[in-house]
């Protein structure tokens, strides 16, 4: 396959990208258009781009190849997704509305208190700048090793440059431009995975009844373990870990609340909810065939397949056996999945870092806007950094390790939250922020203790004990009724 055919490609694909963000940034590009879309976006077009938004790069090339360790359970955690979703569009999104919140974490404020407020964004910032920069760098290594090693580009340059195509179709009209931009990178998404499954049919010589007796057949159709309680797939781990997943990463997470909240109104945004969160099921199944097929097609070609499951459907891709066309669509799909999900994090950053540590939510000034520009351009420019470091260390099980204290920072969120809208009770406020800090620490050492005591191995259902202890401390650091303020005076109950 010719190389520039790619590039080619890719600079159509971002010319496109860049031509709806500058329609859709000609009527305002202020602040109000850039935080919420002026509350004017049609919530069928927020649920189409927020199904492509929820998977990253990763995700593309990582879970068709999961099927081989841990077949299609992860369905069941899917399955907890729609209950989650449920829930989210049931207690939060009304709050969020009736409040008319712009950035969700300015209810800590209201409910608990200044230092609650600003440790709950703080928990977002980190969690969101380092997860997301470690997501795109994964997706980075992937097209610097099977596209443009062979053009002898340096992996800064690479980095640099998608960072900056992302940069330049948000930075002037934000959550405005990404409602338009992430609905054509889902449908782009979405075909790219209906391209290649239909590749893998057609080189293993099958119809579609074939393809779907093929994939029915298989040992890895498998989706429900309800035997080993030890195992990190049993359903009721996956299952409650799944609602909890999408309480937090979702209704907690100012990236994909912020597309919610720019629905014209509660009931339209309810409606995106519900659609997005059905959506989920037929979008996995998708890479899950796409999976089983793939080992299929393994078996009858008698291929090696490699030791890693991620590097199962790039192998494919680049060793020719679905032929060379296949890899124009792969490179489609990753970039659509990297960028959908790279600048709904950017937009919701800059977002978050100018209200919640900024306060200039409601500021229309010239001077507001070029601050809100220059955060945007500072959030990019770590993003090229910490991606680079990455490169730098170069250390897969520092990566790692990197993910798992990213999963570790939500569980304060959702013990924030809970306390706020289950309880009546007001914590200490300046007590709040050790709180949170020690709870993902306790949770830490809890799991340590419980593997090597017992060989049980945590799963999902760390951010719901970890939320836990979050609760307990906020708890027993509070009183019945009226707020306490960080200077130690009580207030009335609001």
């Amino acid at each position: 396959m010719n190389g520039y055919l790619i590039l080619l490609i890719i600079a159509a694909y971002f010319g496109v990208l860049m031509l709806i963000s500058r329609i859709a940034g000609r009527s305002s590009s202020g602040n109000a258009s850039f935080f919420l879309g002026n509350r004017t976006s049609p919530w069928y077009v927020v649920a189409i781009g927020m199904v492509g938004t929820s998977v990253s790069g990763v995700s593309v090339v990582s879970v068709p190849g999961m099927v081989r360790s841990t077949d299609m359970t992860y369905m069941q955690a899917v399955f907890g997704f729609v209950i989650g979703y449920i829930v989210v569009a049931k207690v939060l999104l009304p709050l969020y509305y009736r409040l008319r919140l712009t950035s969700i974490y300015t209810y800590l404020q209201q409910r608990i208190g200044e230092r609650s407020y600003k440790t709950g964004a703080s928990f977002f910032l980190l969690s969101k700048t380092v997860g997301s920069a470690a997501k795109l760098y994964l997706v980075v290594q992937i097209l610097q090793t099977y596209i443009f090693n062979a053009w002898h580009i340096p992996f800064a340059a690479t980095t640099a440059l998608c960072v900056l195509f992302v940069w330049l179709y948000t930075y002037r009209s934000g959550i405005q431009t990404l409602i338009w931009t992430d609905t054509l990178q889902t449908i782009c998404l979405v075909s790219v995975l209906l391209v290649m499954i239909w590749q893998v049919k057609e080189h293993m010589g099958l119809d579609f009844g074939g393809m779907m007796q093929t994939i029915t057949s298989s040992p890895h159709c498998r989706i429900f373990e309800f035997n080993d309680w030890g195992s990190t797939q049993h359903f009721a781990k996956q299952f409650l870990s799944g609602i909890f997943i999408v309480i937090v990463m979702t209704g907690l997470d100012q990236d994909l609340m912020q597309k919610n909240l720019s629905c014209r109104n509660l009931k339209e945004a309810k409606k995106n909810m519900y659609s997005y969160g059905v959506a989920f099921i037929p979008f996995n199944l998708l890479f899950f065939f796409l999976g089983i097929l793939l080992l299929a097609f393994a078996a009858q070609q008698q291929v090696t397949l490699p030791a890693a499951n991620d590097d199962i459907l790039p192998m494919f891709v680049t060793s020719g056996l679905l032929g060379n066309t296949i890899l124009v669509f792969f490179t489609i799909g990753i970039i659509a999945a990297a960028f959908n999900s790279a600048d709904s994090a950017l937009t919701a950053l800059t977002t978050s870092f100018c209200i919640d540590i900024l306060g200039i939510e409601k500021q229309e000034t010239a001077k507001a806007r070029r601050l809100r520009i220059k955060i945007h351009a500072l959030i990019s420019a770590l993003f090229i950094v910490i991606i680079l470091l990455f490169k730098a260390f170069n250390n897969q099980s520092l990566l790692d390790a990197i993910y798992r204290l990213v999963s570790y920072t939500y569980g304060p969120l959702l013990g924030l939250f809970a306390f706020g809208l289950f309880t009546k009770r007001f914590p200490r406020d300046k007590f709040v922020p050790y709180i949170c800090i020690a709870s993902p620490i306790l949770c830490y050492l809890i799991e340590t203790i419980v593997k090597e005591a017992a060989g049980y191995r945590f799963g999902y259902e760390m951010l719901m004990l970890n939320g836990s202890i979050t609760f307990a401390g906020l708890w027993l650091a509070s009183i019945n009724h009226g707020k306490i303020t960080s200077d130690g005076n009580k207030e009335c109950s609001i």
